[in-house]
């Protein structure tokens, strides 16, 4: 995506021209591409024009962006090994009115990436921080594992490498069966991870991304039992970056013999008598009962 003519630029100044400022003495946080050059945004490039300096998680990976787009910007280097000491150099730009830019590796900043201890020095010094948003592997996997039982989502990010701290901080992520659950995960690792998925939880589908929006990208939906089987099945399968997508588990109807016997007392009278609704809702009153609990035996009950 070289632009050497400058003419994306162009575009995206012209694009990014609608009434949008961008302040002097202000921190801009940049998500860049997680693989496609191609998913940079026009609101990005035109910032990264304005700006006077960018801070990135690796000088290379910034300097590289940088090249494509046509520009020559000083470079800050602000990793996880350095965020606090490099964070009071940006302070001190911004102190200068300068504008500064921080870009992860790629995807969102902060999101099992550096970025964190940056925004909360920013805050607290009393500068703005802006986001500019974009590509996020997190929400990519999300929105194509279409895990139609979640209610929301959780980030879990990468679980510790220690064997047993990751068998524990997966069974607490297992543990959680109403949303969907994303995990990160690196190629010398997922082996383990898919092993380690199978024999906790065989019957959780789970959704794995590979390489997403690269070349290479992959995307395979199974229940874990199956998925140790089709991971051995292509060398290829276990090379790249992996997002996993831990699918909600379905609740399972109660029955009505599952509430106390003084509860069924007053719901099997109401539930005889009354629309559905209006005899759960008069149940809830009475009895204090979980509504969902209540609307399952009622309608157990009236199947019966």
């Amino acid at each position: 995506m070289a632009v050497s003519d400058q003419s994306l630029l162009r575009q995206a100044a012209a694009a990014a021209a609608g009434g949008q400022q961008y302040p002097a003495g202000t921190l801009y946080l940049v998500a860049t591409p997680i693989g496609n050059l191609a998913d940079l945004s026009l609101r990005v490039i035109h910032l990264l024009g304005l700006v006077d300096a960018l801070a990135c998680e690796d000088t290379r990976q910034g300097g590289s962006l940088l090249h494509h787009l046509g520009l020559h910007k000083p470079l800050i280097a602000l990793h996880q090994h350095n965020e606090r000491e490099a964070s009071a150099g940006v302070l001190a730009r911004l102190a200068a009115g300068e504008r500064v830019a921080y870009a992860s590796d790629a995807g969102t900043p902060a999101i099992s990436d550096p970025g964190a201890v940056l925004v909360q020095a920013v805050v607290a010094a009393g500068y703005r921080v802006l986001p500019l948003p974009g590509p996020s592997s997190a929400v990519t996997a999300l929105s194509v594992a279409g895990d139609t039982a979640a209610a929301g989502f959780a980030f879990a990010g990468f679980l510790p490498t220690k064997a047993g701290e990751r068998r524990a901080a997966l069974q607490a992520v297992l543990a959680v069966e109403a949303q969907s659950q994303v995990l990160f995960e690196a190629p010398h690792r997922i082996v383990e991870l898919i092993g380690l998925l199978a024999e906790l939880a065989p019957a959780r589908r789970v959704t794995v991304c590979r390489e997403l929006t690269k070349q290479f990208e992959s995307i395979h939906t199974a229940e874990a039992a199956a998925l140790p089987a089709w991971l051995a099945a292509d060398a290829q399968r276990q090379r790249g970056e992996f997002v996993l997508v831990l699918h909600a588990q379905a609740p399972q109807p109660a029955s009505a013999d599952e509430l106390p016997a003084e509860v069924l007392r007053v719901l099997a009278p109401l539930v005889a008598e009354l629309p559905l609704k209006q005899a759960v809702a008069l149940a809830v009153q009475i009895t204090g009962e979980p509504r969902n609990r209540l609307y399952d035996a009622a309608l157990a009950l009236k199947n019966d």
